[in-house]
């Protein structure tokens, strides 16, 4: 073929290539007179058939919401596979019916299924109205309890994004993502009053690489709530409150639950909640593991719990606390958090005696107790601290020694702290002086310093029982072995009476 030739041919595919129509993205207008969708009104089908049109277009396309006020009266449930990218942007407001009946699925008002490359966008609302179902819903006392209305579910959905959108008083969870890969919330949105049941802010399942960045969280229970079988979570510059807290589980409910790994919350700020950092599990539960788990750079206003790892979750109070939790939790660590706590134990450790946590860090914890109940304070069971460091002495967990950190700022490596053995340092002289969940102020007249050592033999069983004599103490603060166990420094105060 000669050059001639050659040069001919090129000039003519150019030419071509010129003259065919590029479709960087079909639009699809659910107000169009094709689709009839109007303000104020039942939008329900026209954006089924809008959905229906841009899953079946082979070129990447946009569904456009634009601002008003539009009813979706049933349920609406977008499914895949479809041919291309997708974007759905909602600009308006959208409306689920105020009773949960009217909805036509038992568990889902907008469900995303079966889906790859979905954008959902835009400034709009997703309003579930869900105060009357709040009235109802009673699952924060039974756990045989009617299922309720998520805002949006993501089935089986990889790859994609929703931002600046907000969810607004869900019936029930505002997000679920459950067996998804790579989903990220930039800019969200989302809020329910503090005091409604069950409105979890994101709750994820099964999924992996789940990012929620720049986002407002306030509900009436988890901000973000973690299922089993997730890995590669990240939470950056999330706002948190009202709430619960961002909590791993609970876990252990449920025969063969898969591990939860890997999982980064950062820049987080807890306002007024429940809970800050919280890992929880049943007790008399099934197998499990928790690992790679890090809180990191996190302030706390005004919260209940700051940080608490709680392996005898019971809200129902149906449980058997006597069988220990058998998900193992560890390599967790608590780092760079201060602020302020409403209860004087801002740390708590409740780990399972059965399976106990280990590899927990616990460094520059900066927490202040704003009330007059006591004094701050730590407790924790059954778990072994791999580092602790720039811990002020009340939250130092029991474990740290006067002998090796004088200015609680080099890291060690203490022994478990057992629930029914627990070690005792000069750091919870009010921890056990009182009732752990509301330490006593001491009354020093009633108490004497003494410098105890052990004694005995190895084999000696003999257990010590200390109780508080100080004022409003109401219960002992457990038993404690003397030869195995108990080492008290110089200086520690002891009540008088229970083991003289």
């Amino acid at each position: 073929m000669d050059q001639k030739l050659m040069n001919v041919l090129t000039i003519s595919f150019l030419l071509v290539l010129a003259f065919t129509p590029v479709h960087s993205s079909v639009f699809f207008d659910v107000t169009s007179a094709k689709y009839g969708g109007k303000p104020n009104t039942d939008i329900t089908k026209a954006l089924l058939n809008a959905w229906t049109d841009a899953c079946a277009s082979p070129w990447e396309s946009t569904i456009y919401v634009p601002k008003g006020t539009y009813g979706l009266k049933g349920a609406i449930n977008f499914v895949g596979h479809c041919k291309a990218p997708i974007e759905l942007q909602v600009d308006g407001t959208l409306q689920a019916p105020e009773d949960t009946g009217q909805v036509t699925s038992p568990d889902t008002w907008v469900g995303f299924r079966y889906l790859n490359r979905l954008t959902l966008s835009g400034g709009g609302t997703f309003d579930g109205r869900g105060a009357l179902s709040w009235k109802q819903n009673d699952c924060n006392t039974n756990k045989n309890c009617k299922s309720r209305v998520v805002n949006i579910r993501f089935d089986f959905v990889n790859d994609t994004i929703i931002k600046d959108i907000t969810s607004l008083d869900s019936k029930n969870f505002h997000f679920s993502v459950f067996a998804c890969n790579n989903i990220t919330f930039q800019h969200a949105t989302i809020t329910a009053p503090g005091d409604s049941v069950n409105t979890d802010g994101i709750h994820i399942a099964q999924s992996t690489m789940v990012t929620v960045a720049n986002t407002s969280i306030g509900t009436g229970d988890d901000c973000i709530s973690i299922g089993d079988g997730t890995s590669q979570l990240r939470f950056i510059n999330v706002t948190c409150g009202p709430g619960h807290g961002i909590s791993i589980g609970s876990l252990g409910g449920y025969l063969d639950e898969q591990p939860v790994t890997g999982v980064i919350i950062k820049n987080v700020t807890f306002n007024s909640t429940q809970n800050g950092a919280r890992i929880k599990t049943w007790p008399a539960s099934y197998g499990g593991l928790v690992s790679d788990i890090h809180y990191e750079d996190i302030i706390m206003v005004n919260v209940s719990n700051p940080i608490i790892i709680d392996q005898e979750y019971c809200p129902w109070n149906l449980c058997n606390k006597k069988i220990p939790s058998k998900v193992k939790i560890s390599d967790v660590s608590f780092k760079n958090i201060k602020g302020t706590s409403t209860t004087p134990l801002a740390v708590n450790f409740i780990c399972s005696w059965s399976v106990p946590c280990e590899n927990v860090e616990i460094s520059g914890i900066d927490l202040t107790y704003t009330g007059h109940k006591g004094f701050i304070s730590s407790q924790c069971s059954n778990v072994k601290l791999a580092t602790i460091a720039n811990v002020t002495k009340a939250i130092a967990c029991g474990n740290y020694s006067p002998a090796s950190n004088k200015n609680h700022t080099e890291a060690h490596s203490p022994e478990i702290s057992r629930s029914k053995n627990q070690t005792v340092s000069k750091n919870q002289t009010e921890t056990v002086a009182g009732n752990r969940n509301e330490p006593a102020r001491v009354d020093q007249r009633k108490y004497r310093r003494l410098l105890m050592t052990s004694s005995g033999p190895e084999s000696n069983d003999q257990l010590l029982r200390v109780t508080s004599s100080a004022p409003n103490s109401r219960s002992t603060c457990g038993w404690l072995q003397p030869r195995a166990v108990v080492q008290l420094p110089r200086g520690f105060w002891l009540p008088l009476h229970g083991w003289l």
